[in-house]
């Protein structure tokens, strides 16, 4: 025994641990409180007492009669009220309760044998440890607002039926209405229907009885119905899974107890928002994010002002305000529908929770903005006169870049499917996401810039049609995360068949695998080849400050197929690497004298031509004060860093950008280094 005295309080009507003490030894249930708070069932003089000065009285009585031996700080959990802020008092109610352990059983059962789908699939143990430890559902609510409960008392006008309690479960009959329940309580009763007066039940149903009534209350259940029987069972629920147990469980056990079917087949369960930190969002804590401010975007001032809006005490706004400053000093910028999103979507892949950071919303602002850019590029590229194939199909005429870009979107199209099937709808924002941005912006629409410039109408229309394919399929796949920029660009494209094809594109087929079937993987890995080559030459025009000139590039290959895979995309590595000439030397040819070398690959090497392009002397001398400053920037970073009190006295944020700002002057310090070393070899 580590606190007390061995004595031990129980009062089965006031607290849930003694009530279930109570209910395995008979004890009385005595209840000692009213609604208000006064005590009743007591004797004099603590009768009519309210509950904390009867407290006090209390211990004074003991006092007086040498029965109080002492007072001793014990911690324990006090539970209050989140309006009032009053201790909450449990009390006995009379309830209306459902019996749940067969409807679990039968919940239970049916996702084990594989019926009901629970997506993802780690929240099965919480759901089978629901529905397997089970207790009786109370259903009653003592409120004002919702759904009264259909169960009536009843008083019969009747000498030789004598009047029943409140609590007497054989006076209360539920029905759907008041002409049913007579007719019930006349056959109970045995006496006819106008005997009966009834009065219902002022409580109303617990939200969640009604929620879980929906799929399929709202068609009509239950009278019979055309929609009832067309739109019940559904296919997939979508919800979070913080409500697993609230909602779907009482669902899926309402819906096979009232109608035998299960209300849906798939329980997709989504993660719930918390805060760029992983907290959980709170008024006091001034991170609650409201989607339509960051749809439209907020100033600082304006989330102060929402705060003096609500009911918040003045120490709670203050708190409140201090994180808003924290972590939006800015303001929250506007970001649009469709970046939000498509935000979402891209976060689910964090599992149980998304820690959203309006910074990652911001950037795919900055997608939506280069989406709406080249695709106004393509459109214009296309021309007004423009009119696509009435077949995604290509011809035999397509470039090596146009059937690699048909190849990607192929891919793209097998990601989403596969993304779809299963729920992941990160890994289809990836898949679309780097197909408009890496695949289709950053290097087709560069390589079609000469291709459209040049004089060889076959090729330019050969192009077009790719392109358009490009556009049509790829808003098409980013229309369910993106539906309104999607669908003003959808609206600019000219249609294959005008007077078929669908007006929008939110009822536009998906587009399938089996559709498009251009995958080359070979060719794929080609251009990929062909991209590192294009990565490394890029690499040294930064190391040698080549903004604007050109230079000749040279490419020395490790063998004859080397050379074969590489010399037909010489064009492409051209136009992508801003070189002035690209020539691929054969086995054993040298590069002339005055070049800079990267390595591309194990069978590539890349040759710079910068004699005579910079002035080496020169360009070390300015790296040589870059370096200087650098090197300064460092030292005071490192003594300001190294004080003893700093850890101690400087804040946790202040220290992170510290170690922030410390890392990439290090990092550049190294780079001007290895430029400098760079241009020393030239001289």
């Amino acid at each position: 025994m580590n606190f007390g005295t061995g004595a031990v309080k129980i009062t089965p009507a006031h607290d849930q641990n003694d009530y279930e003490v109570g209910l395995r030894h008979g004890l009385d249930f005595v209840t000692i409180f009213n609604e208000d708070g006064y005590l009743i069932n007591v004797p004099p003089p603590f009768l009519g007492m309210k509950r904390f000065d009867a407290r006090r009285a209390v211990l004074e009585a003991l006092k007086e009669k040498g029965l109080f031996r002492e007072v001793k700080d014990n911690p324990m959990v006090v539970p209050v009220c989140s309006r009032s802020k009053d201790v909450v008092e449990p009390l006995l109610k009379p309830q209306w309760y459902v019996r749940c352990d067969t409807m679990a059983r039968g919940a239970a059962e049916a996702v084990r044998r594989g019926d009901l789908r629970i997506v993802p699939d780690f929240h099965l143990k919480t759901w089978f440890n629901w529905m397997d430890n089970i207790r009786d559902w109370c259903i009653s609510r003592q409120l004002w607002w919702g759904h009264r409960i259909p169960a009536y008392f009843v008083t019969v006008n009747d000498p030789s039926v004598p009047p029943g309690e409140d609590t007497d479960g054989k006076y209360w009959i539920s029905g759907r209405s008041e002409e049913e329940v007579k007719m019930k309580a006349a056959k109970v009763f045995q006496v006819t229907p106008d005997k009966i007066s009834l009065r219902q039940d002022e409580d109303v149903l617990d939200t969640w009885f009604s929620s879980g009534l929906f799929p399929f209350s709202i068609f009509g259940w239950p009278n019979p119905s055309e929609d009832l029987q067309v739109f019940y069972p559904g296919t997939l629920l979508e919800t979070g899974h913080d409500i697993l147990f609230f909602w779907v469980a009482r669902m899926v056990m309402l819906g096979m107890k009232l109608t035998g079917k299960l209300p849906f087949r798939e329980v997709y369960l989504h993660a719930v928002v918390r805060d760029a930190h992983g907290r959980k969002m709170s008024k006091s804590l001034g991170n609650v994010i409201d989607p339509l401010d960051v749809i439209t975007g907020i100033t600082l001032e304006g989330l102060h002002a929402q705060l003096l809006e609500s009911n918040l005490d003045p120490a709670e706004i203050e708190r409140a305000k201090q994180g808003q400053r924290s972590d939006y000093p800015n303001g929250i910028p506007e970001c649009g529908t469709d970046a939000l999103r498509f935000a979402l979507c891209a976060y689910t892949s964090q599992g149980r929770d998304i820690n959203l950071d309006v910074n990652r919303i911001l950037g795919y602002r900055h997608f939506c903005n280069k989406l709406w850019n080249a695709t106004k590029f393509a459109i214009r590229s296309l021309g007004e006169g423009f009119r696509p194939q009435p077949s995604p199909e290509p011809s035999a005429s397509e470039s090596l870049i146009d059937r690699w870009i048909l190849s990607r979107l192929s891919h793209a199209v097998e990601l989403c499917d596969v993304g779809f099937q299963a729920y992941d709808f990160p890994g289809i924002t990836t898949a679309v996401y780097n197909f408009w941005l890496y695949e289709l912006c950053d290097v087709y629409l560069e390589c079609l810039k000469p291709v459209f410039a040049g004089g060889d109408e076959t090729a330019v229309q050969t192009s077009r049609n790719v392109l358009y394919t490009c556009l049509d399929v790829g808003l098409r796949l980013l229309g369910p995360f993106m539906p309104f920029v999607t669908e003003e660009l959808f609206q600019r494209l000219p249609r294959r068949c005008p007077s078929s094809d669908p007006p929008s594109i939110c009822v536009t087929p998906y587009p399938g695998p089996e559709e498009y079937c251009l995958r080359d993987e070979k060719l794929d890995c080609t251009i990929d080849f062909v991209l590192s080559i294009i990565k490394a030459v890029r690499s040294l025009r930064a190391d040698y400050n080549l903004t604007k000139t050109k230079a000749d590039c040279y490419l020395q290959c490790l063998d004859a197929e080397t050379v074969k895979a590489v010399t037909p995309c010489s064009e492409y590595i051209r136009t992508l690497s801003s070189s002035k000439q690209v020539l691929v030397l054969e086995p054993g040819q040298v590069a002339p004298a005055g070049c800079a070398v990267a390595i591309a690959s194990d069978k590539c090497t890349v040759h710079l031509l910068l004699k005579g392009l910079i002035d080496a002397e020169k360009e070390i001398s300015k790296l040589a004060g870059k370096k200087a400053e650098l090197q300064k920037q460092i030292a005071r970073l490192r003594e300001r860093m190294d004080s003893p009190d700093y850890a101690a006295k400087v804040p946790a944020k202040v220290q992170e950008a510290d170690a922030t700002k410390l890392k990439q002057s290090e990092t550049e310090l190294q780079k001007s280094e290895e430029a400098m070393e760079n241009f020393k070899k030239m001289i």
